[in-house]
């Protein structure tokens, strides 16, 4: 197994986490706000981990403090989530097909029955990935913001 990027969709409740390697995802989960630095630990225990890539919009700045605090030396991204909620929603229902009625109404207008944090946290997970591929193959690719 290679390295792994480790996502973080974050939020002021609770946070999704994704972890990836390449295109493989190898752990997805929704956590509470409370329970990320144990959770992150784990991932630690079970995961060479390269990078985590944390969304930077509600939540960012604690969440990137935590990360931190858990996994010193690990370099730490903020990358933007526009658009991810939309994308992460479509995932959710690849992964899990449509029954009955709801195969009648577009993906856009139904939201999911449970949380679908972890599945922004894998939209994050592969921008990221598809901007480093990018810039290792010399195309032109957005700088993303490294935090301090």
């Amino acid at each position: 197994m290679g390295d792994a990027v480790v996502a973080v969709d974050p939020g002021l409740q609770k946070c999704g986490l994704a972890v990836l390697d390449g295109d493989t995802v190898l752990a997805r989960a929704v956590v509470t706000r409370d329970d990320l630095g144990a959770v992150i630990r784990s991932l630690k225990q079970k995961f060479a981990i390269a990078e985590v890539v944390v969304g930077n919009r509600t939540g960012a700045e604690g969440v990137t403090a935590a990360v931190r605090l858990e996994l010193p030396g690990v370099p730490v991204t903020l990358s933007d989530e526009a658009g991810t909620t939309l994308e992460a929603r479509r995932l959710y229902f690849a992964e899990h097909p449509r029954r009955g009625w709801r195969r009648l109404v577009p993906v856009g207008l139904q939201v999911p029955p449970e949380p679908y944090d972890d599945y922004a946290a894998v939209v994050v997970a592969r921008r990221r990935l598809g901007r480093r591929l990018a810039g290792n193959l010399g195309g032109a690719s957005r700088k993303e913001e490294e935090s301090p």
